[in-house]
């Protein structure tokens, strides 16, 4: 086995108030996440990627996926620290980047949505996972947005749990929603079935927005079949692996054994749980325990 050292300790994910909320209300916020420096990094780099657009015009509403390999800057948001200890708490050892997005959102009120839970529609992924996501969307939030109808992700809190909406395909406002008004630098943690829905932006700003969803491995991405084994000798270890750009379908579900430990356990420093198997089991073949399930036992 290769030496721990050449391993990562998990960064930090949810704190125990920050994992109530998330639960109880499909998302949390967290102000001054991102510096004023990194935030014109990320704008900059949108610009740049949004200018080889062929049909991209400047002041025009832009919508771009798989973006973590246009731009060497996307690319560190894979394993950023900033957020993926809160994917690694949820899907541990499995964890996979789902979607890699950013948006462009200009003044003229038509580029908006209704009301949607991110995910499957026909099979919801609640019907198979009622109490975790399967899917969690990390936002970076560059723009101030101070006041409604400038493009605010709208969210109807708590609705991660209940898989029908009236409003759903509608754009109509619905009692009880919240109208997400970030300072930039914030970041948000949302459950992928959330209801939510984005609003017209009247303002005179332009949103500008990226997001990175994470999932188990054995989920189908959202936004690439396979990386170009070039783009991805590009990365580090742990970008690589949560790329999940497998050869062998079934290594989705059972990744190869060098792709463990992902990260070593944060408290501990340890790349296996203690006292679950015989010391003749494979690292690659043993379960890990989710922070989900150490709050669980205690």
């Amino acid at each position: 086995m290769e030496s721990k050292q050449k391993y990562r300790i998990a960064p930090a994910g949810f704190t125990k108030e920050q994992w109530e909320t998330f639960n109880k209300e499909g998302i949390i916020f967290i102000e001054d996440a991102i510096s004023d420096d990194d935030i014109q990094m990320y704008i900059d780099a949108i610009d740049r990627v949004a200018g080889t657009h062929p049909k991209y015009k400047p002041g025009g509403f832009l919508h771009m996926e798989n973006i973590v390999e246009r731009d060497p800057v996307f690319a560190g948001l894979i394993d950023n620290e900033r957020h993926i200890g809160f994917a690694y708490d949820i899907f541990g050892e499995l964890l996979k980047l789902h979607q890699s997005q950013f948006f462009l959102r200009p003044p003229g009120g038509k580029q908006y949505n209704q009301w949607h839970p991110d995910g499957a529609r026909a099979l919801p992924y609640g019907v198979f996972s009622p109490n975790l996501p399967l899917q969690i969307k990390i936002g970076y939030w560059l723009t101030d947005l101070p006041r409604e109808k400038m493009g605010n992700l709208v969210v109807m809190p708590g609705s991660h749990r209940h898989q029908y909406m009236d409003g759903y395909d509608t754009h109509e406002s619905i009692p009880g929603e919240k109208v997400v008004c970030p300072r930039k630098g914030t970041m948000t943690v949302m459950h992928s079935s959330i209801w939510h829905r984005v609003e017209a932006n009247e303002s005179d700003v332009v949103r500008y927005n990226v997001f990175v969803a994470y999932c188990p491995s054995w989920l189908t991405p959202a936004d690439r079949f396979h990386s170009s084994s070039e783009w991805l000798q590009t990365l580090n270890r742990e970008q690589r692996i949560i790329m999940r750009s497998y050869s062998h379908a079934y290594h989705n579900a059972k990744p190869p054994a060098s792709e463990f430990p992902l990260f070593l356990e944060r408290s501990s420093g340890t790349d296996t749980d203690a006292e679950k198997y015989m010391d003749h089991v494979q690292l690659h073949r043993r379960k890990r325990l989710t922070m989900h399930e150490r709050l669980n036992s205690l």
